[in-house]
């Protein structure tokens, strides 16, 4: 499916904001509420809406601390791949996992309160899974962080 403009924007406004209503929303973008309804079920089942959630304050639930954690391991097998990622998947710390090419085979993003949940943390990852090096880089400060795409990059047709 190719997006337009149109649609574009109503994806712009759904980053910025998942609980406007189809009215407001209709009303940002120059649709009325049912066409602009129909669009967003469209982008949701051709996947470019995956989901709507909600921003927590992590300040606020005790899990301010970010902490970036590069594994590297010599085991490069499917079968090992897996169990990584079934045992991080079960570590509620563990926000984002991205594999890596160069010296660094995998980093993950834990939000932790302290250093001592990072401990913890630390020890029941290594517990269940076998790796060559785990080094550990605290985040001294937050400058951006955003769950919004840039939409630029978006083929669109002409509306």
């Amino acid at each position: 499916m190719t997006i337009d403009a149109t649609d574009r924007k109503i994806l712009a406004a759904l980053q910025a904001d998942a609980t406007l209503s189809l009215a407001d929303l209709g009303k940002q973008v120059g649709l009325s509420a049912t066409p602009c309804w129909r669009r967003v079920q469209r982008l949701e089942q051709e996947g470019y809406v995956r989901r709507r959630v909600a921003l927590l304050d992590r300040a606020k639930l005790n899990v301010d601390v970010t902490v970036f954690v590069a594994v590297r391991t010599s085991k490069h097998s499917a079968e090992w791949l897996e169990e990584f990622r079934r045992v991080v998947a079960d570590i509620p710390e563990v926000v984002d996992l991205y594999r890596l090419s160069g010296e660094i085979d995998y980093l993950l993003r834990v939000v932790i309160p302290d250093i001592k949940a990072y401990d913890a943390f630390y020890r029941k990852l290594i517990e269940r899974i076998e790796l060559q090096d785990v080094s550990s880089m605290f985040a001294m400060e937050e400058m951006k962080s955003t769950t919004e795409v840039p939409l630029s990059y978006v083929k669109t047709q002409s509306s």
